[in-house]
């Protein structure tokens, strides 16, 4: 008995007896091409019903095994996560000394702006957590609105409150260079003695130019050079070791008010009437050290020690956020040249460990009186070495015109544009035009990085388009578009907007 397997067809085609294989169907058709539903056949590819097709769309991180066209976008992947590539998914990692080893940079100073609410400090604080993790130590001198302080606290570290009712530092203690002092001998101790004295001297200088709102004459300068000296020669032992008591602007004041014959030399005064006249005006700026609104904070001894070995440590200046910026700004400097010894102490101590220093609201301490980009800058100078990480973070390069003179604002661009590093978030069209002279930008990045700017629409509850996502350059090389995901504990630790958004944990 013979069995027959009708095959429909094709609609409108008559029905014909199905072949028992795919190559008799073949002769059968009278054609290589099977029908549209397939061979009537055993292996033919028969279907009895054929959908329509359907078009899909997706990124190449989500259909890369099928199409495998992802190019790795050449980051890399040492140091610490700071999230993944843009384009091709891959993690990237930031370690700005590691960085240096691999002579992929010049140095290891990070440039850090963007618009406010997209997530700088966010970065800082993953790469701040990250670094302490590899053994680093970090510092934060001034922290003007004590976001790091949790963060500091969580990791172990030492956070000191600077303020009225709080901690006080004086601007003269040589800090953590004490025991490095004593410690020391030979060249060594010379070199630490002229650091103290040179750190110290420039940091009076900045008060002063802080106080008075503008510069210091030179025979100020030198007033203020002799009366160091003076105070020094009475703070150390009989065999000219420091003694353990640090002078304060006090003791500098009583030495300019009771002239020795030296000071008198400096003026050209032959009276000691002529010499008061000369020295009216410096003796008045140091007073005001010691009232008015800063009585109380840089005329004290300091009551700030240190650890070498605390895995970070803070200056948390806060509480001054909402005194005048001159206040802010001799705190912030103070708190810079006492961070400066901490640096400079590690390395005398034969500390290794790499210092990762952050400088956060830069600008506002700059802006106040001219010369004061200088002066800033030989405070800490002295605390470089191979062994530090500096993050600066601003807003806008905006800020650099708040300075008082053209020679300021040069000075600044300078020392933004030494920075091998430079991370962008979100910004407008002017801050990415001014950016090219720091760092060059193509005209794709350019417009990746406005695009990040501000939300695409009013519709209240969308994420800022810019959140979390940055773009790492350094030199001519073609950038690191990343977005940053946080932890959960990240989420709270690194939260800054505790005024309009509370940390998950409030809720």
């Amino acid at each position: 008995m013979t069995t027959t397997h009708l095959d429909p067809g094709r609609p409108g085609e008559p029905a014909h007896p199905a072949a028992p294989d795919l190559v008799t169907a073949q002769q059968a058709r009278g054609r290589d091409l099977p029908p549209a539903w397939g061979w009537p056949a055993r292996g033919g590819g028969r279907a009895a019903n054929v959908e329509p097709g359907m078009m899909w769309q997706a990124t190449t991180s989500q259909v890369c095994g099928l199409f495998p066209f992802a190019v790795a976008g050449g980051a890399a992947p040492r140091g610490v996560p700071v999230g993944r590539h843009l384009h091709t998914g891959e993690p990237v990692g930031l370690d700005p000394a590691h960085w240096l080893r691999s002579g992929l940079v010049s140095n290891t100073g990070m440039w850090i702006q963007g618009q406010p609410g997209i997530g700088k400090s966010t970065i800082v604080k993953r790469l701040l957590t990250g670094l302490v993790a590899f053994g680093a130590t970090a510092v934060i001198p001034g922290d003007v609105k004590g976001e790091y302080t949790a963060l500091v606290e969580h990791l172990g570290g030492t956070v000191w409150r600077l303020g009225r009712g709080h901690h006080s530092l004086n601007p003269l203690d040589a800090g953590p260079l004490r025991a490095a002092l004593r410690a020391a001998v030979g060249t060594e101790r010379t070199q630490l003695v002229e650091t103290i004295r040179t750190r110290r001297l420039s940091l009076l200088e900045a008060l002063i130019v802080i106080v008075r709102r503008g510069p210091i004459t030179v025979t100020e300068r030198r007033l203020l050079d002799t009366a160091l000296d003076t105070v020094r020669d009475h703070t150390t032992t009989a065999d000219g070791r420091a003694d353990d008591g640090e002078p304060v602007i006090g003791d500098i004041l009583n030495v300019l008010t009771s002239p020795p014959a030296s000071l008198l030399a400096v003026t050209a005064a032959d009276t000691e009437t002529r010499y008061r006249r000369e020295a009216r005006d410096l003796v008045n700026t140091l007073a005001l050290l010691c009232t008015g609104a800063m009585r109380g904070l840089f005329d004290r001894p300091s009551t700030v020690t240190t650890d070498l070995d605390t895995p970070a440590l803070s200056l948390d200046i806060s509480a001054l956020d909402h005194d005048d910026d001159d206040v802010v700004a001799a705190a912030m400097l103070s708190a810079w040249a006492w961070a400066a010894s901490a640096i400079t102490a590690a390395g005398a101590r034969g500390h290794h460990r790499t210092v990762f220093r952050v400088q956060d609201e830069l600008w506002r301490a700059l802006r106040v009186a001219p010369g004061l980009v200088e002066l800033s800058d030989r405070v800490t100078r002295l605390g470089r070495s191979r062994g530090e990480i500096s993050a600066q973070v601003t807003h806008s390069l905006d800020d650099l015109d708040a300075l008082p003179t053209p020679e300021d604002r040069a000075k600044a661009r300078g020392l933004a544009g030494r920075n091998a590093i430079t991370v962008l978030g979100g910004m407008n069209t002017a801050d990415l035009d001014r950016l090219h002279a720091i760092t060059p930008l193509s005209d794709a990045e350019t417009a990746m990085v406005h695009g990040w700017a501000a939300p695409p629409t009013w519709v209240p509850g969308q994420l800022h388009p810019g959140r979390g996502k940055y773009l790492i350059k350094s030199g001519g090389r073609t950038g690191l578009p990343i977005h940053l995901s946080l932890t959960s504990d990240e989420l709270d630790l690194y939260h800054t907007e505790h005024t309009w958004h509370p940390p998950r944990h409030q809720h």
